[in-house]
């Protein structure tokens, strides 16, 4: 039996690599090139990419109109549909799945960007805070047609700006340009979100009804923003900005709440110690339990048990 050898990834490490694997001229900017554009020439891809995976250390938007391109990323496989943007953060895995179509279709583009064209500048901090480079591919942006000709427009901006010649000025413009281009998709993102919680079944009550199957039982573990974003089938960032436009508050609050309401109904319980809540709840060790129940409450598990079953405090003895 003939076993089938794993494919080799390819790393892509620069804006260079990316050109020669595409058949193009040297680029004008060596952190920075926008390609696949249905207003350039068309590529001639030089390396074999067919199935075989790409770890890329570049920062990759790419907007898609049609089926021109078919890719997986992680666990997910994505088909072009008219207008969506998918996005790769440097470290993570492409694989292209079919290279037969690889030329440019429709009103499509890929700007591509290594880290070190952000280096010194605040925007190598503040990009963490765009969180759709950590989306999985089924969560692409889909656009309207405003939103699209906004981000050509910006995108063919960088592209006259890389080829100009550079002078004191450049750096700024070039990162100004980035910092508009990542502003308009999180308004549209923003838009997107919106536009499902108020079409789509409520996330917040399929999260709810999770973690209450959850918690009836006796988790190994308390669960966690990974968990639930696993078994409701989105990434753990895309949830929780879903739950923030739904409700205006993440997926961590979601599950700490849902765990004080399991907590409150054991602690009434007859018998049942505030050790012997934690450990149901999946908390290994009762301080990290009971420091939480401090932190929403603002008591201690025992002393929030007295109170709602009336106990009296415990009393000191004379002299004590």
């Amino acid at each position: 039996m003939t076993v089938a050898r794993e494919v080799e990834p390819l790393r892509v490490e620069s804006i260079a690599q990316i050109h020669h694997m595409l058949g193009l001229p040297p680029p004008a900017h060596p952190h920075l090139a926008v390609i696949a554009a249905s207003w350039q020439e068309p590529a001639r891809v030089t390396v074999p990419l067919a199935g075989r995976p790409i770890v890329s250390d570049l920062y990759v938007i790419s907007l898609k109109r049609g089926d021109e391109c078919r890719l997986e990323l992680g666990r997910q496989v994505f088909d072009g549909q008219a207008g969506s943007v998918a996005f790769l953060a440097p470290g993570q895995t492409l694989r292209p799945l079919d290279a037969s179509n690889a030329q440019p279709d429709g009103q499509g583009w890929t700007l591509a960007f290594h880290p070190q064209l952000l280096a010194g500048h605040p925007l190598a901090t503040a990009i963490q805070q765009y969180r759709f480079f950590a989306y999985a591919t089924e969560e692409a942006l889909h656009l309207l047609e405003p939103e699209r000709e906004a981000l050509t427009s910006v995108v063919r901006q960088v592209e006259r700006e890389v080829a100009a010649v550079p002078d004191a000025f450049s750096q700024e413009v070039i990162t100004a340009q980035l910092l508009l281009l990542l502003t308009y998709l999180q308004r549209a993102y923003a838009r997107q979100f919106q536009l499902r919680a108020t079409a789509a079944a409520s996330v917040a009550r399929r999260l709810a009804d999770h973690l209450g199957g959850v918690l009836a039982g006796s988790p190994r573990e308390p669960p966690s923003v990974q968990s639930c974003a696993h078994a409701l089938g989105y990434s753990p960032d895309y949830l929780s900005d879903l739950l923030r436009a739904e409700t205006g508050t993440g997926t961590r609050e979601h599950i700490q709440d849902a765990l004080m309401q399991a907590a409150k109904a054991r602690l009434l319980l007859a018998g049942a110690s505030s050790s012997q809540v934690a450990y149901t709840l999946g908390f290994r060790h009762p301080q990290h339990f009971a420091r939480l129940f401090r932190q929403k409450t603002g008591q201690s598990p025992s002393a929030w048990r007295r109170t709602q079953l009336g106990w009296p405090r415990p009393s000191k003895r004379a002299g004590h």
